[in-house]
């Protein structure tokens, strides 16, 4: 290690010099005392005022369990350094499973909630591999260092041989091979005058370690603003069980979402596992409180709701089969037509002849109304270079080239199946700028039920109806039927961890066309990030007017 103008100074003092220590004097102040039995008069139904303050020291009891046994603690969940609870969704982000426990009062007393959770770390190993899974590039000589000094301060290394952790604070301005400081030179009698020298060299002499990867390129600094502390990238690991919190890319929430799907009994199991494994009965500060914790999981009477039954077009009744309603061989309650409509292409691979044919086939059987597609748009090879946003504004200039006027529906064929980054530029394009409907596909394989699915979609944006619920066309749901009723849904949806800049998207639905339900009008607003309120339900303007989304 190489430390601030002297290599190992730091070391080199404290083999030379005999062990300083300092005392300190540590005050504890008493603040209050909490009873536990606030929990239980506030379970029988008592005021009592400790009641939360109470659960809150339990659940410190749970983190602290949680940190005796080296776990990653976030919030009230914690995290194993255990290789078989990772997921790796590239770049080189890992997703960790573990996790969150609580305790609850509930209906049958005090309950201990678990559950799974999931939390991004970084990828632990060489700080070589970590940047070139990172940036996506194969060679170190590819690596863009600006980038790799962002995504590396405060994460912490460690070195070897010696097995010593650092936080690293930035890189070095020169590479190994130029970077130099000042050594001082020591000897039995005196100090000597320092001498200036590369970190190449100090390892090589005095380390007898030859770089062989990282001379030509930056060192880590871990070391202080005023005192940099220089080492060479190959020698050094990313340690385990680091945070990842900058936001994540939609094929990395893609590829979390897949590979985090567990089945109902197998996340039972896995729960009843790791209960199993704290071992909380033999936890000294948890046995102080009198509560003990049940090693099974609360067994709830429960009750299977009868599937709702569903009419369909020409008074045709849809029951469910294996948990699924099939609209095969059925059409919609109310087919739309489509006029003015084109497909623009993204995809080199797909055969978008033998697509409309099979589209205007399935659509008939639907009892749809669609027209022949006035043009299909293919995307020439030269554009597909560009990044995604130019791509979608070439594509619209060649719309407005071809159509004689706005097209009321565009089918955009997508150029990958999962996630490609043209989606969102083209979705705001059509929605948000031009106001024009649009249906995205990625067919790998085109399938007579794949079509129907995407019918599905485009009936309900053309303003079609495909289904009904029985109880709504008989008029006999209670309350709602007997009475004039609108029935609202609110929602708002925030941006990923680490991305406070992006605003919060609130979202109205509501039913319309009194008695049915099943007919409804949708309205999306932005809104101050991480807001949890809606703001513009209502907004008038006048005494006659309102702008908001009600």
């Amino acid at each position: 290690t190489v430390r601030g103008g002297s290599p190992s100074e730091g070391e080199t003092k404290r083999s030379r010099r005999p062990p300083q220590s300092k005392s300190y004097i540590v005050k504890i102040n008493y603040a209050t005392k909490i009873p536990i039995q606030a929990i239980f008069n506030a379970l029988r139904g008592q005021d009592s005022e400790q009641f939360h303050e109470a659960v809150r020291v339990l659940d410190v009891m749970l983190r602290q369990h949680a940190a005796k046994q080296g776990c990653l603690l976030v919030k009230q969940s914690f995290f194993h350094n255990d290789p078989r609870n990772s997921i790796s969704i590239g770049g080189g982000v890992v997703g960790c499973r573990g996790f969150h426990s609580s305790f609850r009062a509930t209906q049958s007393g005090l309950s201990l909630n678990m559950d799974v959770s999931t939390t991004m770390i970084v990828k632990p190993g060489k700080v070589v591999d970590f940047l070139l899974e990172n940036q996506n590039v194969r060679s170190i000589r590819e690596i863009d260092w600006i980038k790799a000094k962002r995504m590396l301060k405060n994460l912490r290394v460690k070195t070897f041989p010696s097995n010593v952790e650092y936080k690293i604070i930035g890189l070095s301005e020169k590479s190994c091979r130029q970077q130099t400081f000042l050594m001082r030179q020591r000897n039995a009698d005196s100090p000597g005058d320092p001498i200036e020298i590369t970190v190449s060299e100090y390892y090589a002499k005095y380390r007898n370690q030859e770089l062989i990867a990282s001379q030509d390129y930056p060192c880590l600094d871990v070391g202080k603003p005023k005192r940099p502390v220089y080492i060479p990238l190959e020698l050094c690991e990313l340690i385990s069980l680091q945070r990842y919190t900058k936001a994540l890319s939609s094929l990395q929430r893609a590829k979390l979402v897949e590979q985090s799907r567990q089945k109902p009994q197998d996340r039972m199991n896995c729960l009843t596992e790791e209960l199993k494994r704290n071992n909380y009965a033999a936890d000294p500060l948890i046995n102080s409180t009198g509560i003990t914790i049940n090693s099974m999981c609360t067994q709830v009477e429960g009750r299977v709701l009868e599937p709702p039954k569903l009419k369909v077009g020409n008074g045709g009744d849809l029951f469910p089969r294996g948990g699924r309603w099939s609209l095969s061989n059925k059409t919609y309650v109310e087919p739309t037509q489509i006029t003015r409509w084109a497909v623009v292409n993204f995809s080199a691979r797909c055969d978008t002849n033998s697509l409309c044919r099979d589209l205007l086939r399935c659509c008939k059987a639907k009892g749809m109304q669609l027209e022949d597609p006035h043009s299909v748009i293919q995307e020439d090879r030269q554009s597909s270079r560009n990044p995604a946003s130019v791509r979608v504004e070439l594509m619209f200039e060649a719309i407005k080239r071809t159509l004689p006027g706005r097209p009321r529906f565009l089918l955009c064929i997508l150029p990958e199946k999962k996630n490609p980054e043209i989606y969102g530029p083209w979705k705001r394009r059509c929605l948000v700028e031009d106001g024009i409907v649009t249906q995205c596909m990625a067919p790998a394989r085109v399938t007579d039920p794949y079509l129907a699915s995407l019918l599905l979609k485009i009936n309900a944006k053309m303003g079609g109806l495909n289904s009904l619920l029985s109880v709504e066309c008989l008029q006999s749901i209670p309350l709602v039927s007997k009475i004039s009723t609108i029935i609202f849904g609110m929602d708002v949806s925030h941006g990923s961890p680490g991305r406070s800049d992006v605003p919060s998207i609130a979202a109205v639905v509501s039913s319309r066309k009194w008695p049915l339900i099943s007919r409804y009008r949708a309205s999306v607003r932005s809104q101050a990030a991480r807001a949890e309120m809606i703001d513009a339900l209502f907004k008038p303007v006048s005494p006659v007017e309102d702008e908001g989304m009600i």
